[in-house]
């Protein structure tokens, strides 16, 4: 895999072993990226961490790092002071730095979106200096059709580009939203956030699986997959579902849309440690080392 990895023009010559470790490292030499999601303390306050269906321990950060730390994953994203926080007990996990974020209190119909940059690459790079710890890229979010998209897509671009010139991989979460956007989950708008992600030179793109009435998720996720080009596409895991309904689309994601992994948290961190760890390997499995969907159930079955 190393040898066949497409090393970015905007990476400096003294940095492209850098790039290709830390792209190898997140995909495991795959091509593919499982990425475990630990972002929503943030986006979705603690609504995705306490209450019926969630497992008690979710409650505490570090059962994110428990699962991260013990599972099979290719890199957990979540933000620096998280990192800070708990890094030193998780050594061993390869680390994607979310740059930005915001919560869900301020509503639609209060503003369009708009989630500006909490740190810089410097900081980040900093940060890997003197903590020594595997830190393989950034993560940003772009709220594409909001008002607000130029400040978003100006720091993405920004940032792609310094993580870049670091060596770093850089990961775009882009998401159509805002009140010009009537349909968040249309075909052309996900193919076209997928674009968007190739015209900032982004590694990966995380985006939502399209919708539309009496068609197939997978099928339409083809546009997408062409509209991103070299940039690799990954599905947003969702709202929690039953595992087998999720590792079934994933499945069908992958191999019929062309998509390169999933990016996935409330799935698997609302379950029990044992329980959320078994989950993640299963993903993984199908994921990374393109088991079938039959074999990942057997793996999260036990």
């Amino acid at each position: 895999m190393k040898n066949n990895i497409g090393v970015p023009a905007d990476v400096p010559q003294e940095f492209v072993k850098d790039y290709v470790k830390h792209y190898s490292v997140v995909t495991r030499d795959s091509g593919r990226l499982m990425l475990f999601a630990g972002d929503q303390k943030i986006e979705h306050l603690n609504k995705d961490f306490y209450g019926e269906g969630i497992a008690e321990e979710d409650a505490n950060p570090v059962h994110l790092f428990n699962i991260a730390s013990r599972g099979k994953i290719g890199v957990f994203a979540t933000q620096l002071g998280l990192i800070a926080k708990y890094g030193k007990d998780f050594p061993k996990i390869p680390y994607l730095v979310k740059l930005n974020s915001k919560s869900n209190l301020v509503k639609l119909d209060q503003q369009d979106p708009l989630s500006s940059s909490m740190t810089s690459i410097d900081a980040v790079m900093r940060f890997k200096k003197s903590s020594s710890l595997t830190i393989c890229g950034i993560g940003y979010t772009i709220y594409l059709g909001s008002e607000y998209e130029n400040t978003m897509l100006t720091e993405a671009a920004k940032y792609v580009f310094e993580a870049h010139q670091h060596g770093m991989i850089a990961v775009l979460w882009i998401y159509p939203r805002g009140k010009a956007v009537k349909d968040e989950k249309d075909p052309d708008l996900i193919a076209g956030a997928a674009g968007v992600a190739a015209c900032l030179g982004s590694d990966f793109v995380k985006v939502n699986a399209p919708k539309k009435e009496g068609e197939d998720s997978a099928e339409l996720l083809k546009r997408a997959v062409k509209a991103a080009g070299r940039t690799k596409l990954i599905c947003a895991g969702g709202s929690s579902t039953d595992v087998e309904t999720f590792l079934s689309g994933l499945y069908k994601q992958i191999h019929v849309g062309g998509a390169s992994g999933n990016a996935t948290g409330r799935n698997i961190h609302q379950k029990p440690l044992d329980e959320a760890i078994r989950f993640t390997n299963a993903i993984y499995a199908l994921t990374v080392e393109d088991k079938a969907v039959e074999e990942a159930m057997k793996i999260y079955k036990g």
